[in-house]
Formats: structure tokens, C-alpha cells, sequence
């Protein structure tokens, strides 16, 4: 489930803790689960990591990115449940990476926990991430000029909610922000995104800035199966307000007049407000 919200939280939350810090130690912590997928081995990896600094940490779409002092950049894509931890996992059962750091800090430990083992480990060379993405990774959600916007609506007649999940359009949106980014620029889901007015795409690009940056500050949000956790193993508080996602059969907060209704795009649930997000622009 981790989005952009969420995995810029856990990149915020190690940053501060982990830069500058060398390696003294990684290894897999044994979990008897699903294995993740790791690129190189993890004789390798480990080879790699231990004596290695961490030099910078940032977010890359979906990706937490540890850059490296010797070039190279770890990314790890969290997927469905991973998390990056620096203290009290959720359990130790599904802690996969463990990385140990000499000297002296608040934290001498970074995990990588992940129950469902869908996360990928990649190592890239120095200069190789961006190009191994460039045609996988459009700009990114919160720094994408409106102009990009406007462009890779005019080139497609998918539903525009489709679109914003697609991530060789923009990066970071998933399903759950998408849901609330279409309800706070009042469009409706199933528009097809070349049918859209300047007005519209104008509205979602400054929704998406709003909800993406709030949901950021309440460092994301925590559902019901209470996976999602920051990187000191608190909840976050964006679900707390949420304006149509899980809310199907509830009614609006923004009309109070019409209740949420979900339908299904793309295998993934929907949640609007019809009143709120009609068929064509108001």
C-alpha cells in the first residue's frame, strides 16, 4: 500500500538518522516467508554494504533510495507492505534486511520489514538508477509542472483515474490518493482524461499538490490492517481524513447531500462522490 506519501514519511523518517553513517554489519534476518526479490545475491549485497557510508537518502516514485559513498544507489521498492524501520518492527517474524551502523548514533540499527515479501532490493551502479527507470518512471507527482499534465491527459482516452495510477505518467500516485486527489478537484473517475477541460486538469494538479503534501504531514495513512507504520513504528494520521476512500455507502462530507459509491477501474476500487464529481464539468 505504500505510496508517495508514506514512502516519502519512512525516507524522512531514516534520513536524519542513517546519512553519513558507515556499515558495519548487513545481513538477512532469516524470515521464514515469502523471500523478497534482491539484485545482486545476497553474498553480494553484503559484500557491497559492509564498510559502505550511506551518503544520502530520498524518495525515487515508490522507491526509498540509499545512495552510497562509493556511487552506487540501494533502491528498495516497499510494494504492498514494506516498511524501513529504526525501531520496535511490527514483529520480528517479518523482518527481512537488517543494516548495523558503527559509531555513535540514536539508532545503530535500519530494518527492512516486509510481511508480505512482495519488496524488491535492487543495487545500481553509480549513474545507472535514472536510466534503468527512464522509460518505467514519469516525472514525479509532487514536482510535475502543470504543462506535463496537460500533456499526457491530451494523449490518452482511459478513464483518468486509470491514468493517474499509471506510473510512466506520473510517479507516486496510487490508488488510495488517487481516489481523493479526483473528489478535491471535483472530476469524476471514469472522464476520459483527453475529454478534460484546462480548467479540470488544472484543478487535479493543484489537488494533487494539496492532498499528496497533506497526506505527507500527517505521514500517511494507517487502514484497517494497521501495516502501514513511520519509521518509529507509529501510525500514521491521514486516514483520519479521508474524504471518499473506504467511505462507499457513507455520505459525502464535502455535499452531505449524496452517499459514496465505489465501482471497480482497472481491478482496483473507486471511490467518489457523484454529486461532487459529475459525469462532465460544471
Amino acid at each position: 500500500m505504500p505510496e508517495l506519501p508514506e514512502v516519502e514519511t519512512m525516507v524522512r523518517g531514516i534520513r536524519q538518522h542513517v546519512t553519513g553513517r558507515k556499515i558495519r554489519g548487513f545481513r538477512d534476518c532469516g524470515c521464514r516467508c515469502k523471500p523478497l526479490s534482491l539484485r545482486p545475491d545476497l553474498p553480494e549485497l553484503t559484500r557491497r554494504m559492509t564498510g559502505n557510508t550511506i551518503s544520502e537518502v530520498r524518495r525515487l516514485g515508490k522507491r526509498v533510495v540509499l545512495d552510497l559513498q562509493d556511487g552506487a544507489s540501494l533502491a528498495i521498492e516497499p510494494r504492498m507492505t514494506g516498511l524501513m524501520v529504526l525501531a520496535d518492527p511490527p514483529d520480528v517474524e517479518h523482518l527481512r534486511l537488517e543494516w548495523e551502523f558503527a559509531g555513535r548514533g540514536e539508532f545503530d540499527r535500519l530494518w527492512f520489514w516486509d510481511r508480505r515479501g512482495l519488496g524488491t532490493v535492487r543495487l545500481f551502479e553509480r549513474g545507472e538508477l535514472e536510466s534503468a527507470l527512464a522509460g518505467s518512471l514519469g516525472p514525479d507527482a509532487l514536482t510535475a509542472p502543470l504543462t506535463h499534465w496537460l500533456g499526457f491527459c491530451k494523449r490518452t482516452s482511459r478513464p483518468i483515474k486509470v491514468v493517474l495510477l499509471d506510473q510512466t505518467c506520473l510517479a507516486g500516485i496510487g490508488n488510495l490518493y488517487a481516489s481523493e486527489i479526483l473528489h478535491v478537484a471535483k472530476v469524476g473517475p471514469a472522464r476520459p482524461a483527453n475529454q478534460l477541460t484546462a480548467r479540470e486538469i488544472g484543478r487535479l494538479h493543484q489537488a494533487a499538490q494539496d492532498v499528496l503534501n497533506d497526506a505527507i504531514r500527517h505521514e500517511g495513512s494507517t487502514l484497517g490492517d494497521g501495516t502501514y507504520r513511520n519509521a518509529l513504528n507509529k501510525a500514521g494520521g491521514y486516514q483520519n481524513v479521508h474524504r471518499v476512500y473506504m467511505k462507499a455507502g457513507q455520505p459525502c462530507a464535502t455535499c452531505r447531500k449524496t452517499a459514496i459509491e465505489r465501482i471497480v477501474q482497472a481491478q482496483r476500487s473507486t471511490f467518489y462522490c457523484p454529486r461532487c464529481q459529475p459525469p462532465k464539468d460544471r
